[in-house]
């Protein structure tokens, strides 16, 4: 029993293990939700002397149960071998964990909050974006949701759920929301450069820009187009836009700050593939009212440094939305970074939201793959929700 075993080596381990080693170990085990962080602060703060500190951390541990005790054997044996082997504490390695369970089975309904062992570990690390609790503080996001448009047939039943998914989790990453409903092509430029003047700019370590409407290769459709009529199918908003006014020549406050740009909306007519009638999931292109998968239209090309540019689907095709439950994209969105958001970067999360389209979309079809396009991220950005 790994309990008993760590009380016959306590002695030997308080000997034998370096302060260092214990800071380790106890990030390993925070992180692991073996200890909380009134533990670690209460080892760390309250025991003057190396030794000390060992016998706290091994009697914390070893007072948990077997359980608890062959995860600090375990790390033990990946940050001292040497230390693992003299204490004899078993031959051979420890146990392997377990693998992790399904993806659908994994999928979490509330944001997983991060560890301050977690966030110290990567605060240094020249290959991530700096993040602090100062610059979440100061989070700020652009969301722009067209949902009722002029033409009636081209209203995006469901997207009002998509609005308040994506709200729900940008509030809860820490970032302060400003949301804009039904606007024309006009009108979204001028919230993006409204946006680029924001003053908490300044301070924040990032920033989300969502826009969700129809669309068509290169451009998102405003409130008042209509196909056919020579006025109004001008309303559109060219998605370079967005970088255009968010670059540095247009906006200093977000040098070497992460712009994670996601669009939900179609970038072409073409389908990925023979689509299926199905109850409950509707085409949001007006072309197709019969049809039970929705499809919105789009592309964009960032050029400037720090860009994170996420489309719901592949030039030239649809993306789908559910007429009760949202967009895919918005609804793998939430999932994943609810999941996994407290321990992946967000190219790794938006990795995550493809594979998941490809494993998992309705009826096994692969009607609608999303797509990084020409991202521009230099290192990595974590989230760190909850801290």
């Amino acid at each position: 029993m790994a309990a008993k075993e760590l009380a016959d080596v306590r002695v030997k381990f308080v000997q034998g293990v370096d302060e260092d080693i214990i800071k380790q170990l106890l990030d390993d085990l925070l992180d692991a939700h073996i200890v909380s962080d009134g533990e670690v602060d209460s080892i760390l703060a309250k025991n003057v002397t190396r030794a000390d500190k060992a016998r706290a951390l091994i009697d914390t541990v070893k007072r948990k149960g077997d359980e608890a005790s062959s995860k600090l054997i375990a790390h033990l044996y990946n940050r001292d071998p040497t230390l693992y082997q003299n204490l004899g504490l078993s031959s051979g390695q420890p146990a392997q964990p377990a693998a992790e369970p399904q993806m659908d089975e994994e999928w979490s309904t509330t944001l997983k909050p991060t560890t301050d062992a977690f966030w110290r570990g990567k605060k240094n690390d020249r290959s991530t974006y700096n993040v602090t609790k100062e610059t979440i503080s100061s989070r700020v996001a652009l969301l722009i949701t067209n949902i009722e448009f002029t033409d009636e047939a081209m209203n995006r039943k469901g997207a009002e759920k998509d609005e308040e998914n994506m709200e729900k989790l940008l509030k809860a990453l820490g970032y302060e929301v400003v949301k804009y409903t039904n606007l024309t092509g006009k009108e979204i430029e001028e919230a993006v450069i409204k946006f680029s003047k924001h003053p908490k700019l300044k301070e924040t370590d990032s920033v989300f820009v969502v826009i969700m409407s129809h669309g068509e290769l290169g451009a998102v459709l405003g409130v008042n187009y209509k196909k056919g009529d020579t006025e109004r199918e001008k309303d559109k908003f060219p998605i370079d836009d967005i970088f255009k006014h968010l670059a540095t020549t247009h906006c200093q406050d977000l040098l070497d700050k992460p712009k994670i740009i996601i669009i939900q909306a179609c970038r072409g007519e073409r389908d990925g593939s023979v689509l299926v009638s199905e109850a409950a999931v509707v085409s949001d292109d007006a072309r197709h009212p019969d049809l039970s998968l929705q499809a919105d239209s789009l592309r964009s090309a960032p050029r400037e440094k720090d860009f994170i540019c996420f489309l719901s689907c592949t030039p030239g095709t649809h993306s789908y939305r559910h007429t009760d439950k949202g967009s895919f994209l918005i609804q793998y969105i939430v999932d994943a970074l609810n999941t996994f958001a407290h321990k992946d970067h967000i190219d790794e999360l938006f990795r995550r939201v493809a594979q998941r389209f490809d494993e998992d979309f309705p009826c096994q079809t692969k009607r609608q793959i999303p797509t990084r396009d020409r991202c521009t991220p230099t290192k990595n950005f974590y989230l760190f929700p909850g801290l």
